[in-house]
């Protein structure tokens, strides 16, 4: 690993601060340092990157060597040192993140603990959904920007070392995300399970390249035009060499033609070539032409002659999830709301119900914020769950909310991490029958926080389905009022609530257990 230079300390300051996110990676560590203004605005001030073979050991072996271990360690410490030259040394300062690589092994947990005694540095393993998201918050500013792709439907292709993130964006809208496991090293890995001589093997990863594409094609409809949008270190390293003008800093235009040409040529030279020739390291030169072909073949699937590169990538996404603060803007909360119904219609529920009760969900977590006491972010996993309770009833009616349970768990819902699905689904399964007990699945897995957040939400969802028993929407303006005795809501433009009255006396039990206050409800008073 190269030295890295003394730098003068750089002392943040109130009107802007300094931090840092590094990038655990199936073939490199990488770390970007900024500083972030007031304003929210990044600058970025370094960029580094050290070849790592965690990918490798993941996908051959099922778990990382002691040695690649132990590597990772030294780049960190390193990384560490830099850090500390900037004045970032606070973990709020910083955010260290791993993908599939550690995800997946079977000592990551080992891996986990062992970087945290070296370095100090918590690592966050992130999911699949999560790193949509993020990649998401780093693509749509530029996507923005290019009056090519402000309104065009854009399916944004990731090739990684062990997976292959696609997004569907149109005028900042999420239409789909998914994460398949298509990567680099995986094609590798198969290429050595099955032995295959040199003459087979582009055949051979073709061919599961293409199994792939059949699902990308079948998920992502081609009822309008499309344009492709490619980001990734594989495909910035073609754009290099192939485009004079090649500025990272824009989105550049690359013939698919062009492409396959220069990936047949990569396919056929050695890693000790691609090493001399290009000059990078060993473990870029044996992804290069398997993440190529698949993003020729994913173009061609597509039947795009020409695709957009972006030099974006994770750590541009994290940058901005720190500029606010990890605080979801109204525009990404409305792309995961698209997503819940999305998922809703596709398993035919009662829009209009479910869309009224998840207002009145909103409106009780506002009313009775001194009562729960919560984070606002959990006012969206509440209007989600809301929206979603009775989807298994397309399942079957009997025993629906347990329905909606495997429902929701075994879907995606764009922008949330696993646990944050598992937490929707926990809140809609107990929309209804029994309260939430210690042997239940999903909910016994939980630690005691989570599980007085699934109480609080689900007893304010019970609320909610039973001011709207009716299913006529007519009680929307509804206030409450609270004291030692008794929770009393009171519903605005309405004479008489007898039917909702009733419906609270077989549902809020789970509320009075949950908050010690029985409810009633009022029709206010002319």
């Amino acid at each position: 690993m190269s030295s890295i230079p003394a730098r003068a300390t750089i002392h943040p300051t109130q009107e802007k601060r300094s931090v840092a996110v590094i990038d655990i990676g199936a073939t490199s560590i990488r770390m970007a340092i900024a500083d972030i203004d007031a304003e929210g605005n990044v600058r970025v001030l370094e960029s580094l990157s050290q070849a790592v073979t965690l990918g490798k050991d993941t996908f051959t072996q099922r778990r990382i060597r002691k040695s690649s271990i132990e590597e990772c360690v030294r780049v960190l410490k390193s990384y560490r040192r830099l850090l500390l030259e900037y004045g970032i040394s606070r973990p709020d300062q910083m955010r260290v993140i791993a993908t599939s690589a550690v995800r997946e092994a079977a000592n990551r947990l080992a891996f986990l603990d062992r970087v945290y005694i070296a370095t100090g540095m918590e690592i966050e393993p992130l999911d699949e959904a999560e790193v949509n998201r993020i990649t998401y918050m780093g693509i749509q500013p530029l996507l923005q920007s290019d009056p090519r792709l402000a309104t065009s439907k854009c399916v944004v292709v990731e090739v990684g070392g062990g997976s292959t993130e696609v997004l569907v964006v149109q005028s900042g809208n999420v239409l789909f995300s998914h994460t398949y496991r298509l990567g680099s090293l995986r094609l590798l890995e198969m290429l050595e399970k099955y032995d295959a001589p040199p003459t087979k093997q582009r055949a051979i990863m073709e061919s599961q390249i293409e199994r792939v594409v059949a699902q990308i094609r079948e998920h992502v409809p081609r009822d309008t035009p499309l344009e492709m949008v490619a980001i990734g270190g594989d495909v910035r390293f073609a754009a290099a060499n192939l485009l004079e003008a090649w500025d990272p800093t824009k989105l550049a235009y690359l013939s698919v033609d062009q492409l396959s040409a220069f990936t047949r040529k990569m396919l056929v030279m050695t890693d000790d070539e691609a090493v001399q020739k290009y000059g990078v390291s060993f473990q870029d030169a044996e992804t290069i032409a398997p993440a190529l072909l698949s993003y020729v073949l994913i173009a061609r699937g597509f039947a795009q002659t020409e695709i957009a590169i972006s030099d974006t990538n994770l750590r541009d996404g994290l940058l901005q999830d720190m500029a606010i603060r990890d605080v979801w803007t109204a525009n990404f909360r409305s792309q995961i709301i698209r997503s819940a119904i999305s998922l809703g219609r596709r398993f035919e529920f009662n829009e209009k119900h479910a869309r009224h009760v998840a207002t009145l969900c909103r409106k009780l977590f506002s009313e009775l914020q001194s009562e729960h006491q919560l984070e606002p972010k959990l006012e969206l996993l509440l209007y989600l769950a809301a929206l979603l309770h009775e989807v298994g009833t397309y399942i079957n009616a009997r025993s629906n909310h347990k329905h909606t349970m495997y429902l929701i768990r075994n879907s995606e819902l764009f922008g949330l991490s696993r646990k944050d699905v598992l937490l929707v689904a926990l809140v809609a399964r107990y929309h209804r029958r029994s309260s939430p007990q210690p042997q239940h699945e999903g909910y016994s897995a939980l630690d005691r926080s989570d599980r007085v957040i699934v109480s609080k939400l689900a007893a304010i969802l019970r609320l909610a389905i039973a001011l709207d028993d009716s299913r006529s929407g007519r009680i929307s303006d509804i206030h409450c009022r609270s004291d030692s005795k008794r929770l009393v809501i009171i519903a605005k433009g309405v004479e008489d609530v007898s039917v909702e009255q009733l419906a609270l006396r077989q549902s809020g039990s789970l509320f009075e257990e949950t908050y010690g206050l029985p409810v009633q409800i009022r029709a206010a008073r002319k």
